[in-house]
């Protein structure tokens, strides 16, 4: 005769599933080998751990309650009226679960024994570990409230630090705004919450209009996860690309515009290019002076907190004396220019 998983576990057939996470709690605390030195209390928890893992799981019982443990290992004698597994289910279990590593999924990857039964050599009490605890106190896996005051818990995990990555962006994508798609592989736990593997995952970044350099994009725990950790933060740091032809001055944007000598004290009209496209004419009949500026005002890029607003372009004039002149030229500049 097979075995049987209500029994091991306490229950009656038709258990509910809550009444399942109890007696697996009660049973598995009662015979964990780090408490319970009796011979047979590993092997009895390895059993506690194996009828939890059918009987927890919709599937596993459906099939283990029609046709006990031979039709759900698929073993001769299992199905309806002993038909040797033809006229039973297509299905073959076999547990390879590690009873510690389901005990620690079940608290939450704490030692439930440190909050509750750390106070030196004092007798589990193995009938009701949980009286004097409300259901209400535990987590989705059964996981154990904070332990009462005066009693030794069990160290936090860290969180690493944060993984600071750069996001370069040019100046249109800041003018316009845009969304970003960045690939990350990161390493994450197995099911045991021992084997590692590795993930790769898009994360997505909606970069607003006028996101000034600098401006920090966090997601929280998408780095590494081991064991023993809490990931870290994932934080992406704008950049601004270098721009041929702008440079970036907080929310202004500057235009350097080259003109000669002849410009600079005659006067002149610069065609000044803007970020979306444009082009506005910028006239000057005054004497532009080495570093002169003009201003053009809502031609820059948005401001981050209203942008609805933009800042300003910013002309600047880059000079160009000739290299050298001629006998005449010179002589003519002499008659004409007045001495300082």
């Amino acid at each position: 005769m097979g075995k049987d998983y209500y029994k091991t576990l306490g229950l009656a057939k038709g258990a509910s599933e809550e009444d399942i996470k109890k007696a697996y709690r009660k049973q598995a605390l009662k015979y964990h080998p780090d408490k319970n030195k009796d011979p047979g209390a590993e092997e009895r928890f390895k059993e506690i751990a194996e009828a939890y893992d059918v009987l927890s799981d919709p599937k596993k019982r459906e099939i283990f309650d029609k046709y006990g443990e031979e039709g759900l290992k698929g073993t001769p004698g299992g199905g309806c009226g002993g038909g040797g597994g033809q006229n039973g289910p297509s299905f073959s279990y076999s547990f390879h679960g590690d009873p510690h590593a389901m005990f620690s999924e079940f608290f939450g990857g704490r030692n439930p024994f440190d909050s509750f039964f750390g106070r030196g050599d004092e007798d589990m009490d193995t009938e009701d570990p949980f009286s004097g605890f409300g259901m209400g106190g535990f987590n989705h896996l059964g996981g154990f409230p904070r332990a009462p005051h005066g009693r030794r818990e069990a160290g936090p995990r860290k969180q690493d630090p944060p993984v600071l990555r750069e996001l370069p962006v040019s100046l249109e994508e800041i003018f316009t705004g845009c969304t970003k798609k960045m690939k990350i592989s990161h390493k994450r736990l197995g099911p045991d919450r021992r084997s590692l593997h590795t993930e790769d995952k898009i994360l997505t970044i909606q970069v607003k209009r006028g996101w000034k350099e600098g401006t920090k994009i966090t997601f929280p725990k998408e780095g590494d996860e081991t064991p023993t950790n809490i990931p870290a933060d994932i934080v992406f740091v704008l950049k601004d690309k270098p721009h041929s032809v702008f440079k970036r001055d907080s929310s202004n944007v500057v235009y350097t515009a080259k003109i000669g000598l002849r410009e600079a004290l005659c006067g002149c009209s610069v065609n000044v290019p803007t970020l979306d496209g444009r082009t506005i004419p910028v006239v000057s009949k005054d004497i532009i002076n080495p570093g002169t500026k003009r201003r053009i005002h809502g031609e820059g890029l948005p401001l981050p907190k209203a942008p609805e607003q933009r800042g300003d372009l910013i002309v600047e004039f880059d000079i160009r004396f000739p290299e050298r002149l001629t006998t005449s030229s010179r002589e003519t500049l002499e008659r004409v220019l007045p001495a300082q």
